[in-house]
């Protein structure tokens, strides 16, 4: 499949295509359904939603309408990821392959395209070995996140979970801590950011979620001298990514 028409294949109207698409694995994100429809056929794809974790959301015919591209969408449209989802293994390969600690960028509360497609990008050229996404509130591998990634996707993990907390603490298990980015932090240049490590990014408006936060085993703020008190999630990703990046090269 070309860069194109991966990038194209999001949207998929209709019973029989949807209910193909499950089966066949392919990653939806996310399942939009008539609202009171509970035919035979809905409930099938209803059940193979819940198999794959899919986020479902019932609507009105009116805004399926909305959504429809081909105008025949028998009241169900999936969209799918442009590109498919690794798995946390995935991620321990590559740092393994190339012989150096697990450099992990996980990002909450970030439904930006843009963002999530700048900061993968950023990812693979700060040499991280894969990026976390949750499933809830955030948003997935869509058109807009493969173009603005640069081509990115096709050389770093990104791995959607449906609890981001829960995860972090199984990676500390296996050796990973974790740093998140906030303004009440400790300067990044004060800290070791060394080792195996996770760096957790959160949106500009509401910054890392507590319960992440708190998970987190140091908080690093980027140092600023202007007049505003935030920078954009993928610019502050991109600033950490690469004191990082200088950390390890001393």
């Amino acid at each position: 499949m070309s860069e194109e028409e991966k990038v194209r294949s999001l949207v998929i109207e209709g019973r029989n295509a949807v209910l193909e698409a499950f089966r066949s694995g392919k990653p939806i994100d996310k399942l939009f359904l008539l609202d009171g429809c509970q035919d035979g056929p809905i409930r099938t794809i209803i059940r193979e939603a819940k198999k794959h974790d899919t986020i479902l959301k019932f609507v009105a015919r009116e805004r399926l309408d909305q959504l429809s591209e081909t105008k025949k969408h028998q009241g169900v449209i999936a969209y799918a990821a442009a590109y498919e989802y690794s798995e946390l293994e995935d991620i321990f390969a590559l740092a393994e392959k190339r012989g150096e600690d697990p450099f992990l960028i996980l990002l909450d509360n970030i439904e930006d395209p843009h963002n999530l497609g700048a900061i993968i990008r950023t990812a693979n050229l700060a040499g991280a070995h894969g990026v976390i996404i949750p499933k809830h509130r955030a948003v997935g591998l869509t058109a807009t996140v493969a173009k603005t990634s640069a081509g990115a996707l096709n050389y770093t993990p990104v791995v959607k979970v449906t609890n981001l907390a829960k995860t972090m603490e199984e990676l500390k298990e296996r050796g990973i801590w974790f740093v998140c980015a906030d303004m009440d932090g400790e300067s990044m240049y004060r800290l070791n950011l060394t080792g195996p490590i996770g760096l957790v990014i959160g949106s500009e408006g509401e910054g890392v979620s507590r319960l992440v936060k708190e998970t987190c085993d140091f908080v690093a703020s980027i140092p600023m001298k202007g007049d505003i008190d935030s920078l954009n999630a993928s610019v502050a990703a991109g600033v950490l990514a690469y004191e990082i990046v200088r950390q390890r090269l001393k």
